[in-house]
């Protein structure tokens, strides 16, 4: 019974990464369906989904905490670099490696996660449970998602051009200023009468932005079925992709640590820099990808990066947060 139990709680707190699983399985068994332009019309549902997540999110933004969090110009530079410079270099500097040991495609999605923007949510949860800057980590996270609905698409411009490929910058970064950033700015204007029943119906709300991820999830890999796109795909490619997701993360969270120890950052400053730093966004990062590249087929095997990054950048950073919290300087203090 105890085992029954326990299972149970743990199939309620992972609920999301079990639905990513059940995705991509119902994905290949019945693509049919949920293909763009299929009957359940998922392509069109999403779009209006990612518009509801974003109203939310505005809702959710406090003015305040932003504004606690301003004056540390240092912490803030350096996050975003690390978001918007270092990650995208490590492209720059190992993009053959990719190409050498994965299809395009996958290759692909690996340049799209290195330069998607922050999380904001579990980036500042695992500040706070790690006992740090709090403000300067909302402030961070925040940041990072509006400057990544214009670096991002710059960014995936460039290294498509660099390629040989071809992106409309301009029509991809106003459809996507469309689809997240007017409604976040709608949310924000209209936080002082929302707040309270959002809040009152957390539990709700708060799966929203899961559940229209599940969807768009399920609907680009029926698309990515239906065109064949996954015939070559193997184990060992697999396990190829979660090690470089692991080297990424690894070699990230190193450099930032000595980076904000080498640059005499407090310790509160150093956590909210590594938390907001290294994490990418899952949230932002699907519906971005589905204005970036469209019913391209290949757009399940592009968003896999960020899928397998996201679970790993959450159990990692956890065991990074809870280290933090018991440090000496707490216990004393």
């Amino acid at each position: 019974m105890a085992l029954y139990t326990s299972l149970v709680k743990t199939l309620k707190k992972e609920w999301f990464l079990l639905g990513m699983v059940l995705a991509i399985a119902l994905a290949a068994l019945f693509p049919g369906p949920g293909h763009s332009g299929g009957v359940m019309h998922l392509d069109k549902i999403t779009g209006i989904g990612i518009g509801i997540i974003f109203f939310l999110h505005g809702v959710g933004l406090s003015p305040a905490a932003i504004r606690a969090g301003l004056g540390n110009w240092r912490l803030h530079l350096l996050t975003q670099s690390t978001t918007f410079v270092l990650y995208p270099l490590l492209w720059l500097c190992f993009a053959w490696l990719f190409n050498l040991l994965l299809p395009a495609a996958l290759a692909l999605g690996f340049c799209y996660l290195l330069v998607l923007p922050s999380t904001i949510s579990s980036s500042v949860a695992m500040t706070s449970v790690a006992h740090g800057n709090v403000p300067g980590a909302i402030f961070n996270a925040s940041l990072s998602n509006i400057i990544g609905i214009f670096i991002t698409p710059l960014l995936v411009g460039w290294f498509m051009g660099v390629a040989g490929g071809a992106l409309d910058l301009t029509h991809t970064i106003v459809s996507i200023a469309e689809m997240l950033l007017l409604p976040m700015i709608a949310g924000q204007l209209l936080r002082p009468t929302l707040l309270g029943w959002v809040q009152r119906h957390k539990s709700l709300t708060g799966k929203v932005d899961k559940l229209v991820i599940l969807l768009i999830i399920y609907n680009a890999f029926c698309d990515s079925v239906t065109q064949g796109i996954w015939h070559d795909f193997s184990v060992p490619m697999l396990a190829t992709a979660i090690a470089l997701c692991v080297i990424i993360l690894l070699l990230v969270v190193y450099l930032l640590q000595r980076l904000t120890r080498g640059l005499g950052f407090p310790v509160e400053d150093e956590i909210a820099a590594l938390f907001c730093g290294t994490k990418k966004t899952l949230a932002a990062g699907v519906p971005m990808a589905k204005v970036i590249f469209g019913v391209d087929p290949r757009l399940g095997m592009l968003l896999l990066p960020i899928m397998l990054y996201h679970p790993l950048q959450i159990f990692y950073c956890a065991i990074l947060a809870n280290r933090y919290a018991k440090r000496p300087q707490l216990a004393t203090a």
